[in-house]
């Protein structure tokens, strides 16, 4: 009977961590999800000083990113060519345990992504890490990486018109990261830590203007530069925020307390009979046959 409970807490178990993965929805899509690359052309020799510094710097942005949303290094080497500038930087809604897993996993990515390339930049849906080794370093740089506009849906004068006062809302705003909304429109914005106050501002206006002409009437739209980007969605059509998930999160949590709850009774029903048909022999049975009859 003993090996027989064993085997059925065992099978009970695995139960409960086959439905932990279907009812726990995985934070994979609002942070790890990759968004755009990019590799320099020039290369490093393989067990070079400059890869040891590229180690070196990337272990210390994986590190930073434990205790800060923003950080950048210089990795100085035996010679001018060894010297490597590297930044990171978290989506400003992400806490610190989320920060560190986003670039600890654009850490892991971008060297297979950039193979012996002397630089190297990985933009995930939560953060963002770049390194050189010429300094770009508070630099203000308005280059287009990347622009993503969503289906035209046909020109929506109400829809379009909370979009722009949104967009406009957020140069107006302070800060590296912006994020506002207003009823189904939401829209973001966020910096590079490295620019200035102006720098940003200059940035994120140059990001909106742009987003706004070339998506059109698009249901959402991404401009990214290369120091902040711009996104918006109309309708819940498109967006990464971390509060868009709050409410599955939620949902899932409750379900799977629930479940843990029901399999923690049974399981503990199981060896509390199992105890007293070993105790009380035969009369342990009638006693256990009785309990399953009234209960069950």
């Amino acid at each position: 009977m003993v090996a027989m409970t064993s085997a059925l807490l065992v099978s009970l178990f695995a139960f409960l961590v086959s439905l932990s993965s279907l009812y726990i929805p995985s934070c994979s899509s609002s942070t790890d999800a990759f968004v755009f690359g990019g590799c320099t052309q020039e290369k490093y020799a393989p067990n070079s000083p400059y890869e040891s510094n590229i180690n070196s710097l990337l272990t210390s942005l994986v590190n930073s990113a434990t205790y800060s949303s923003y950080n950048n290094y210089t990795v100085m080497g035996s010679s001018p060519q060894d010297v490597i500038y590297g930044l990171y930087q978290c989506r400003g809604d992400l806490s610190m345990p989320d920060c560190a897993t986003c670039v600890a996993r654009a850490v892991s990515q971008v060297g297979s992504f950039c193979p012996y390339n002397s630089g190297g930049a990985l933009q995930l849906q939560g953060c963002y890490i770049k390194y050189d080794n010429t300094s770009f370093l508070g630099e203000e740089d308005k280059t287009v990486v990347l622009k993503k506009c969503g289906p035209s849906v046909g020109y929506d004068s109400d829809g379009m018109s909370r979009r722009d006062s949104v967009l406009a809302a957020l140069v107006g705003s302070g800060g590296p990261y912006r994020v506002g909304g207003s009823g189904d429109v939401q829209g973001l914005a966020q910096c590079v830590g490295d620019l200035s106050f102006t720098e940003c501002q200059d940035c994120v206006s140059e990001a909106i203007g742009r987003v706004k002409s070339e998506c059109g009437g698009a249901v959402y739209g991404d401009m990214f530069l290369a120091k902040c980007y711009a996104r918006y969605s109309t309708g819940g059509a498109h967006f990464y925020s971390k509060t868009h998930h709050d409410k599955s999160y939620s949902e899932g949590e409750k379900t799977f307390a629930i479940i843990i709850g029901l399999l923690a009774g049974v399981a503990l029903l199981i060896i509390f009979l199992t105890f007293v048909r070993k105790v009380f022999g035969e009369n342990g049975k009638i006693f256990t046959l009785l309990f399953l009859f009234i209960f069950i």
